[in-house]
């Protein structure tokens, strides 16, 4: 049986890159290359990279990227995306080439839980919830973070976002979605926070890219600040950092509040 986010992107593509919290790709990779002092030798992966806005937008400015999604119809959007950027595609139609710099985006299909990869990247990014906090189980959300972590060489970073525990303690989860609603997106309603599990239950109501009209039950994880840096140092990450995380404009001069909706983490091996 196929779990919600797996339906959720079944056909989603175009729809998707309509959404308000898609928008503001460019300042998330300003912030991104100034965490990594713009070296451009770095090998990056983007776990749960979707249509790859943030895969392309690092290829452009010159970085090698591995992009990673579950979801075909997301890593055909991101492949037509890289073409509509000038971004050629090889006969396998996987690399997306940066004809200037020689740069290469590679979109691969894998699950977040079980990567492939050891010690092979210098960052790994996950950010607007691309896989972590959307599985059924705290087990699972935790199985992504040690994919990640496992993927990194021994002074690797990770920088991710993920939603922020201490917000429906203080707010309404309901009203912030009412609230952010926009005609012709998804929509958010029957909203149900529980404390004892810091999940939002929710029904998520959207039109595909064929224009169906669908309704999902979903379920999303919050964490809090302590939680995330408990996880992070069982897995080997020394330094932990944890920021207000601004759409478009990710600063380490946000402290993380009550009101964040999202919190930034960058952890560093």
């Amino acid at each position: 049986m196929k779990q919600w986010y797996e339906s959720l992107f079944e056909n989603y593509a175009r729809k998707y890159d309509n959404e308000p919290f898609v928008q503001g790709t460019v300042g998330e990779c300003d912030f991104i290359e100034a965490e990594i002092g713009r070296d451009k030798s770095l090998k990056i992966i983007d776990i749960g990279c979707g249509t790859g806005r943030h895969s392309i937008e690092l290829t452009k400015r010159g970085y090698n990227v591995t992009g990673i999604d579950l979801s075909d119809s997301q890593l055909a959007g991101a492949r037509e995306k890289a073409k509509a950027a000038g971004l050629t595609i090889d006969t396998f139609d996987k690399l997306s080439i940066d004809p200037e710099h020689g740069r290469r985006v590679d979109f691969q299909k894998h699950d977040a839980r079980a990567l492939p990869f050891v010690e092979q990247f210098d960052l790994a990014i996950m950010l607007c919830e691309g896989g972590f906090s959307l599985m059924e189980t705290d087990e699972m959300n935790f199985e992504i973070l040690k994919s990640a972590a496992r993927a990194l060489n021994g002074q690797g970073k990770l920088i991710f976002t993920t939603l922020n525990g201490l917000f429906p303690l203080f707010h309404s989860v309901k009203e912030f979605y009412e609230s952010a609603a926009k005609e012709g997106n998804s929509a958010c309603k029957n909203c149900s926070f529980d404390l004892m599990t810091f999940r939002d239950h929710n029904t998520v109501v959207f039109e595909d890219d064929a224009g169906t009209k669908k309704e999902l039950t979903c379920n999303e994880r919050y964490y809090v600040p302590s939680e995330i840096t408990w996880l992070l140092k069982s897995l080997g990450f020394k330094k932990i950092d944890i920021f207000g995380s601004k759409l478009g404009a990710y600063s380490r001069n946000d402290k993380l509040t009550t009101e964040d909706f999202e919190m930034l983490v960058v952890a560093e091996k």
